[in-house]
């Protein structure tokens, strides 16, 4: 039988799989899309036709656990982001314990388990924690592929899954057997394992405020954009109010939820359900003109190295002060104000930012209808623009408000790290800097910040690891956003920059 691909088959193969496992697949991938196709069309022992409208129509079970195999990635070992566990037993499981004191019951999902180890790990420290036998405590762990779900039942290991684990930890719960090492009994029937498909909206595993805590690692990243918003609202859905979401390292709710507190301890973020879910945002972003290209400014020779950045974009800045005497236009005062302010108004801000009118901008987001206004880009507006004016108190006052509306807000915590160190506040500084990174990895302006924070205080290390990542990202960052946060310096401007720092700090210019 003939089992070539034609045109269109692996677009429509990369489609089928976005629907039925949530799976994307970018351009760079398709290659190894495309032999995936090709095998499973042989096993089937069907034309491609044949094979994609079956999958269409209906996708069988045994087959969507044949392409689970062969499309997820199954790598992990126990205690992996061994933070995230530190944080889960000295922050979560105890509050968790406090909030079901009356039922004493405790119910953990490990949500793309593969073969067990995450769902093992928490069992472990659930029993190591929990000392009192009347709590009720059950861990489930739940995963498409039904190889890694049979890998997880038997419980044997090789001693690479165990690099991580702590030396009494391997001592207490895991007895060696030949080449490798087999799990206790009383650690294995702490855990439940089932297989399902996490891109399901299935009601059986996703009942309504049924979980304390969730892991879900390493799962969304791989997902399309709308299986993951869809993901996460059944997340949200299914875990108690105050319940708490792990994520990858890599992963973040920041554009995919409103429902959660960003918390951060032990050097490592994570999530707690809102007691109370707000209403859906489908606001769109904030649009601006790309700026013209320009002069590259003299920032390097205005950089000190006992100035913050504040300064440093406000000496910078002087020459433009000029234009605040200049006639200015104001918006007429409105009786009843609007809010949200229509993107046509916002579009007049943006514009004297483009113009490097920073006085007359800040001027009119002070005046109505922008003064009232709760849209939270209006609110980050008047932040920044009091930021660059030095009037730091107020602009934190108005990051606050941005957070209590839109707490993932990367740019208000890039704001809140620059009022921060205008303060003295180093420790703040570098904190709400690290918030920004985490929740928008793209977001260039908070890595200069760090590394430039990081310079200061001589750790050189670190601001060169900082600054690089700043240069690679400040090469295809937005020019809305650098219009925004740039302080009225240019791509090329800030580029000068980080080259310049990283001279100054050993690293290649």
């Amino acid at each position: 039988m003939n089992f070539a691909l034609e045109p269109g088959d692996v677009e429509r193969f990369r489609g089928i799989v976005g629907r039925t496992l949530g799976l994307h697949f970018e351009e760079a991938r398709i290659a190894g899309l495309a032999e995936v196709l090709r095998r499973r069309v042989e096993a089937s022992g069907q034309n491609c036709q044949h094979y994609l409208s079956r999958l269409e129509a209906e996708l069988p079970r045994p087959e969507l656990g044949a392409l689970a195999q062969e499309l997820t990635v199954p790598e992990t070992y126990f205690f992996r982001n061994a933070s995230q566990f530190h944080a889960f037993t000295e922050v979560v499981l105890p509050e968790r314990m406090r909030a079901r004191a009356s039922s004493q019951q405790l119910r953990i999902l490990s949500a793309g388990c593969a073969s067990g180890e995450e769902a093992y790990s928490l069992a472990i420290l659930v029993r190591e924690a929990v000392l009192n036998p009347s709590w009720e405590v059950s861990v489930l762990g739940v995963d498409v592929n039904p190889a890694m779900l049979q890998k997880a039942l038997r419980a044997r290991y090789s001693t690479w899954a165990l690099r991580e684990t702590p030396p009494e930890s391997r001592r207490d719960w895991f007895r060696p057997e030949g080449r490798d090492v087999v799990l206790s009994e009383d650690a294995c029937h702490a855990v439940r394992f089932e297989e399902r498909n996490l891109a399901e909206d299935d009601p059986g595993l996703w009942r309504s405020e049924t979980y304390d805590v969730i892991f879900c690692r390493n799962v969304i990243m791989y997902f399309t954009r709308d299986s993951a918003q869809a993901l996460v609202a059944r997340i949200t859905r299914a875990l108690a109010p105050g319940g708490y979401l792990f994520l990858g390292h890599a992963e973040t709710l920041r554009g995919l939820s409103v429902d959660f507190h960003l918390r951060h301890t032990h050097e490592t973020f994570y999530y707690q359900r809102r007691e109370r879910l707000g209403p859906p945002s489908n606001r769109p972003p904030l649009q601006a003109t790309p700026p013209a290209s320009r002069a590259v400014d003299p920032i390097v020779a205005v950089v000190d190295s006992s100035d913050t950045w504040v300064e440093t974009i406000r000496r910078a800045s002087a020459r433009i002060q000029t234009l605040t005497d200049s006639s200015r236009q104001r918006v007429a005062a409105r009786v009843v104000p609007i809010a949200p302010v229509p993107r046509s108004d916002l579009g007049v801000v943006l514009d004297l930012l483009q113009k490097e009118r920073f006085s007359d901008a800040l001027d009119l987001v002070q005046a109505p209808p922008f003064d009232v206004a709760q849209d939270p880009d209006v609110l980050l507006l008047r932040a920044v623009l009091l930021t660059h004016g030095g009037r730091l108190g107020e602009a934190e006052g108005f990051c606050g408000k941005v957070l209590e509306i839109d707490e993932l807000n990367a740019g208000a915590h890039y704001v809140l790290a620059l009022c921060r160190e205008g303060t003295g506040d180093r420790k703040g500084a570098a904190d709400h800097g690290r918030m920004a990174v985490y929740l928008d990895r793209t977001f260039a302006m908070p890595r200069l910040h760090l590394g430039l924070l990081a310079r200061k205080v001589g750790d050189f290390d670190t601001a060169r690891r900082e600054l690089v990542q700043a240069l690679d990202v400040l090469e295809r960052e937005d020019p809305a956003r650098l219009l925004l946060f740039g302080g009225g310096f240019g791509r090329e401007t800030l580029i000068s920059l980080c080259r310049a720092e990283l001279s100054n700090c050993g690293g290649p210019a």
